[in-house]
């Protein structure tokens, strides 16, 4: 039997769906701006502009900034539809899938090196499973229904090692917006939604999953699961007296533990040091009674957390704190999303396009005039976001024109196989500078990302990450004329003018203004004696100011 809260939920979510369901003909995008006009409680920001669209866009969908080649082509172009042509580009390049592949499993792992699977496998399998019309709950369900086995066997890295209780949490957290952690021992203390049963019913789908022993012929660890023959037990410490649940999700129905006739148990025998394989598999249960089209915790938490990856903030927030006692900002517009992604079969990219397309993605991030601050759960103005490590990383790397030189030496023997000394780079024993762009990478991880297993929501300033960009010597080193890069580049250009528009296109994506151009022609000619140097400083300026830093 449903609870009342559920029933609840549901009477509401259905009543509210009937009122702001897209019309005929509608875009979703169109209704999104709808719904938010709506709920504003003062004026709107203005459309940004194409050089400010176009920084953003890029951004979130393939992980870099525009070429100044690109952004003169985009500003000049007078065609009404660029902006969805541009959309539409970026989702269909191999970029993208980099890109969201990377962003998933931030989000899905939060940094963590899980279980037997390469990191490098994990993301090529991201990587694929995001070409084409990728479907979210397929991919889920693909994680969690993981064995290893065959040509999905990376998506067994969501399990780990198998930590029933860590998967419990994560799957709560991650998947349907509940973090149940405090409801391990007891009814949770601060949110009355969530249950001590909520968590035991979770528990009670992955309590017979674990780790194989090596498989006797190809020595790999599968994912397998024991035979379920009873309910799980579990007693709060407040409370005395036992209690039981069958797999069973949040609300839902309870999942019955079948019984089977003595020798009947398993749909095969154990071989080849594998155990036997149970006929019931709760687990394997979980992946589709998860990802169902019905289950509301699960399809509402997708949108929710779509929205934040374009948007900067969730319509709930925090992400994992989905409950009555925190409402979405818009509720309707919660039930919309939900709705569509559903009708949509889940088509990831097909909700990217349409919020994307939206006017309310699409704003400026200054502040409609004579408003000096808006509440970030209006999204009455673009949020200003932080870049992520990666992004940051390919943005500098591309606006100083060091990307091509730094990919080449990926892979390259020349660059020896001696692992490379990252303590000793930070603490100054180790002199030498990254190579490749793995390395780097690793670098600008451990500088600006959140630690391991903690959520990456949220922008982190300190002086750690102010110092690193304006004093690290390989980023200083790219600020030395070499290879083409952006400075050898600027050393070419004899008129201030031409400096600065290259300057600024190259860098921050845009053309400079009347002010910023006759600041550059002032400090080159105060630096004549040191013209490279004062290029370098010149963009050395721009890669450490709060416009290059965020997505605006």
């Amino acid at each position: 039997m449903q609870r009342p809260l559920a029933i609840a939920i549901m009477a509401f979510c259905c009543s509210a769906l009937t009122a702001v369901s897209v019309s005929a003909g509608e875009p979703l995008s169109g209704a999104i701006d709808r719904l938010i006009a709506d709920g504003a409680d003062g004026p709107l920001a203005a459309r940004s502009d194409d050089a400010e669209f176009l920084r953003r866009v890029t951004l979130d969908f393939v992980g870099h900034i525009p070429t100044a080649d690109s952004v003169r082509a985009f500003l000049g172009d007078s065609s009404a539809n660029k902006r969805s042509m541009l959309i539409d580009k970026l989702l269909a390049a191999d970029t993208f899938a980099e890109q969201w592949a990377n962003r998933l499993s931030v989000m899905m792992l939060e940094r963590q090196d899980l279980g037997k699977v390469p990191d490098e496998d994990w993301l090529k399998y991201l990587h694929q499973s995001l070409q084409g019309a990728p479907r979210w709950n397929e991919m889920v369900r693909a994680m969690i229904a993981g064995s290893g086995k065959g040509e999905e066997r990376p998506a067994m890295k969501f399990l780990g090692a198998g930590d029933q209780h860590r998967l419990t949490e994560d799957i709560g957290r991650l998947l349907l917006g509940m973090d149940l952690e405090c409801a391990r021992c007891h009814d949770h203390p601060s949110v009355d939604d969530w249950k001590q049963a909520h968590y035991w019913g979770l528990f009670a789908y992955v309590n017979q999953t674990k780790l194989s022993e090596p498989h006797a012929v190809d020595k790999q660890v599968y994912f397998v699961e024991s035979l379920a023959t009873e309910k799980v037990e579990f007693e709060s410490v407040f409370v005395n007296g036992k209690e039981f649940t069958g797999p069973k999700l949040p609300d839902g129905e309870e999942v019955p533990i079948p019984k089977f006739e003595k020798g009947q148990e398993f749909e095969r025998p154990a071989a080849d040091g594998m155990p036997a394989v149970p006929k019931f598999r709760p687990r394997e249960r979980l992946a589709d009674d998860l990802t169902s089209k019905s289950n509301a915790y699960f399809v509402r938490n997708s949108v929710n957390r779509i929205w934040f990856l374009l948007m900067g903030r969730g319509l709930s927030h925090p992400l994992d704190q989905m409950h009555r006692e925190n409402p979405p900002s818009h509720p309707a517009l919660m039930d919309l999303l939900a709705e569509e992604f559903v009708a949509h079969e889940f088509d990831l990219k097909w909700l990217l396009r349409e919020i994307a397309s939206s006017e309310s993605y699409q704003r400026s991030s200054r502040l409609p005039d004579g408003v000096k601050s808006v509440e970030p759960s209006s999204y009455r103005s673009a949020l200003h976001r932080a870049l992520t490590p990666e992004q940051l990383l390919h943005a500098i790397l591309r606006a100083s024109g060091n990307l091509a030189q730094v990919e080449a030496v990926k892979g390259n023997p020349a660059a020896g196989t001696q692992k490379f000394d990252q303590r000793g780079y930070f603490t100054g024993t180790n002199k030498d500078l990254p190579q490749s762009l793995d390395e780097i990478r690793a670098i600008f991880v451990q500088t600006f990302a959140q630690p391991a297993g903690v959520a990456e929501v949220d922008f982190s300033p300190g002086l750690n990450k102010s110092l690193f960009l304006m004093n690290d010597r390989l980023i200083l080193h790219w600020l030395e004329p070499h290879g083409g890069n952006l400075v050898s580049q600027l050393g070419k250009e004899n008129a201030a003018e031409a400096i600065a528009e290259n300057l600024y296109l190259s860098v921050l994506s845009r053309f400079p203004d009347e002010a910023e151009q006759l600041e550059v022609a002032g400090y080159l000619q105060a630096n004549t004696a040191r013209r490279d140097a004062a290029l370098g400083d010149l963009v050395w300026a721009l890669l450490c100011s709060t416009e290059f830093r965020l997505n605006h």
